[in-house]
């Protein structure tokens, strides 16, 4: 019996990434020991999945994240940039990432090593943690890619280059590593030489192909049953009602705008928008504001159950990330993506490739890209059928269970 760590930020969506905790539990069923690492504040949501937990005091991701100023004032580019920095801050503060290496070294001298350590795509510390213990590092989440050279960055990514490097660099010097776990090249990230798991298909990364390196596994993955019964506000939604799903996932919720001009949108093109705005705590003046400027009959929530939501839903319009992405992928749900930061651009870039919905920017939506961009989807019966069969496409590669086998044959 081997034991893995798995390791992430104390968010829920970071135990996601498309199957990063249904893989833990594959693997537990395996007969291995798994230990989810972590913030306290996940103690609770992970108490009903099975898995071990061993908390640390400070995992390296900053959270929450600073105030963020109303973007909407802003000239785009200046919005944009402050998004990418509060993006680099998030998940690369030097300082929070030192405390949590520490941790980790601690937790493996009281409890013992792993036998590898699967991390999020951007937990800096579990990468450096991994490398002073001398286990394997598997990546779950994200493609593993070759160096990327500066003349390939957009121009605000070339900007926080070098502020990247040099963060990465006094990490590595504080610990005397050499950075085997990172790619070097204009913009360091995590980067395993042995394991990336993806849980998309590599047609939906065909375009990147000549990038990708060829230790990444490609497994899909597929919708879970729906849990329970659905929350009383869905279930109150007359079933032959068209939804519409509005979400900025967790960390870049501060765009109020953003939330109205989607479900604007929505409505106008026929179907019942559902917004969630997660848990960050929104100033009651702009709560106001956001409802006022909602249309008639839109909910606004917290949190909305995918499992129970999606297969209910025609169109979701969101940010990009990684989990909310596949969530809609796998649902055969059509799709309009307005990246903010980080990993979001690649993803809207491949929703648009893969033909099941729109890449819009800031300007678009300005400019009313959003309800061009709904009534073209919601007219078009054919990018609905290609929505279903890339799902299926998902469905056919294994998911959770083939990563999991595939972290048994790490080990």
């Amino acid at each position: 019996m081997s034991h893995y760590w798995f390791a992430s930020a104390p968010l829920f969506s970071h135990t996601d990434w498309g199957g990063y905790l249904k893989t833990a539990q594959a693997l537990q069923a395996s007969g291995h020991r798994v230990t989810w690492v972590s913030g306290e504040a996940l103690r609770a949501p992970l108490a009903s999945t099975g898995i071990g937990f061993e908390p640390v005091a400070q995992t390296g991701w900053l959270w929450p994240p600073p105030p963020v100023p109303d973007v909407t004032t802003m000239p785009p580019q200046e919005a944009v940039l402050l998004r990418y920095r509060r993006a680099l801050d998030t998940w690369m503060t030097e300082s929070l990432v030192a405390d949590a290496v520490r941790e980790l070294l601690a937790l493996a001298e009281r409890i013992g090593p792993p036998d590898a350590l699967v991390t999020d795509p951007f937990l800096t510390a579990a990468a450096l943690a991994a490398e002073k213990l001398g286990v394997p590092l598997a990546v779950c989440g994200w493609v593993a890619q070759r160096e990327l050279n500066e003349d390939s960055l957009f121009p605000i990514q070339r900007a926080l280059a070098g502020e990247s490097q040099a963060r990465i660099s006094r990490l590595l010097e504080t610990f005397d590593l050499r950075g085997e776990n990172f790619a070097g090249g204009a913009t360091p990230s995590v980067l395993s030489p042995h394991l990336h798991i993806s849980y998309f298909s590599a047609n939906w990364y065909l375009a990147d192909a000549a990038n990708l390196l060829d230790h990444t596994l490609f497994v899909g993955g597929m919708p879970t049953p729906p849990q329970g019964d659905p929350p009383g506000w869905l279930a109150d939604i007359p079933p032959e009602t068209p939804l519409a799903f509005v979400t900025l996932g967790t960390t870049f919720t501060g765009d109020y705008g953003f939330y109205a001009w989607a479900a604007q949108a929505a409505a106008r093109a026929g179907l019942l928008p559902i917004v969630a705005v997660g848990w960050n705590p929104i100033p009651p003046e702009e709560k106001q504001k956001l409802v006022a400027a909602l249309p008639k009959g839109a909910r606004l929530v917290n949190f909305a159950p995918l499992d129970h939501v999606l297969p209910r839903c025609q169109l979701m319009i969101h940010h990009g990330g990684m989990g909310t992405t596949h969530a809609a992928v796998v649902h055969g749900v059509m799709q309009i993506v307005v990246p903010h930061a980080a990993d979001q651009r690649g993803n809207a870039v491949r929703v648009a490739q893969a033909k099941v919905g729109f890449n819009l920017t800031a300007i678009d939506v300005r400019r009313g890209g959003l309800l061009q961009g709904a009534q073209a989807l919601l007219s078009d019966p054919w990018v609905a059928e290609n929505a279903r069969a890339v799902a299926a496409e998902f469905a056919a590669l294994g998911g959770p269970r083939a990563a999991a086998d595939a972290l048994m044959r790490l080990v």
